[in-house]
């Protein structure tokens, strides 16, 4: 099943995809129907409502306001060494906050404070069920499905200090979905899929889900240890090797450009650059 979150002229709508159109549901986000109870799944499988052609479906962030965004840094070997850093023992932690969320073909905010605004494709996933301690061996029981997040990152702000934060949320950076593609589809076992990420049609990233350092039964087990883990909450798994950063010379999004993200099966974030505008 596939699941997103439209914009509709009374607010958003969680809606689940149908062929060529979405029917909606009465949810207002996909949010909001993981934490509407266990049977959520059946529950919008069964529903039926108003349809929305899928070709002129306007698409929300997947989650418009997750209690929890948790990034992974450092979790494909060809990013640790692009990035020169020594390979973790333990998974490397971060957050953002949901105004860095945007949909999925949604304009990237290109920050007026910064030239070095930079790519990082990346595999996402949504917590069904409140998840605590869980063990490595059940947690894939809690992830509700697979979605596509690109972690637009501005790297000199995320150089400033030890801490990644400012350089990782951003205002209007972080495209999620368009889809949330159930965990049952892939037969409730970790997926291996192709990323890619481009940029201007021009292939900058391209690696596979399996060679994540830290998969997602490790993820959910460690993160779930230290705090409770909410239906609806986001976590990106880190991203491959091909980032702007680690090239020589280093190259950051411009605007005008097109930034293309794609994890097979998952479908595509397509997102052009747009430079911020103040008022000060």
């Amino acid at each position: 099943m596939r699941l997103a979150t439209l914009r509709t002229d009374d607010g958003t709508r969680a809606a689940r995809r149908d062929g060529d159109s979405y029917i909606l549901l009465t949810h207002t986000d996909v949010g909001a129907l993981l934490s509407s109870g266990d049977d959520w799944h059946n529950a919008a499988r069964a529903a039926e409502g108003d349809r929305v052609d899928a070709a002129k479906a306007v698409h929300a962030p997947l989650v418009p306001h997750p209690n929890k965004i948790i990034c992974l840094g450092l979790n494909y070997a060809t990013h640790i060494n692009e990035m020169g850093r020594d390979t973790p023992r333990y998974p490397t932690l971060f957050a953002k906050y949901d105004g860095s969320l945007i949909g999925a073909y949604d304009p990237i905010t290109l920050p007026a404070v910064s030239d070095s605004t930079d790519w990082e494709a990346e595999l996402g996933f949504v917590i069904g069920r409140p998840a605590r301690h869980v063990p490595k061996e059940k947690a894939l029981d809690f992830v509700a499905g697979y979605t596509v997040v690109n972690d637009v990152t501005v790297r000199e702000y995320q150089r400033r200090t030890r801490e990644f934060l400012a350089g990782k949320t951003f205002e209007a950076t972080t495209p999620v979905g368009p889809e949330l593609v159930t965990a049952d589809e892939f037969g409730d076992k970790e997926p291996d899929l192709e990323i890619r990420c481009e940029v201007d049609g021009e292939v900058m990233q391209r690696s596979r889900t399996s060679d994540l350092l830290f998969g997602i039964a490790d993820i959910v087990a460690y993160v779930s240890d230290i705090i409770t883990l909410l239906a609806g909450d986001i976590i990106c798994t880190g991203t491959p090797g091909g980032v702007g950063d680690g090239r020589d010379p280093k190259v950051y999004l411009k605007e005008g450009q097109t930034l293309r993200t794609v994890v097979e099966g998952l479908g595509e974030t397509r997102n052009v650059c747009v430079r911020e505008t103040t008022t000060a």
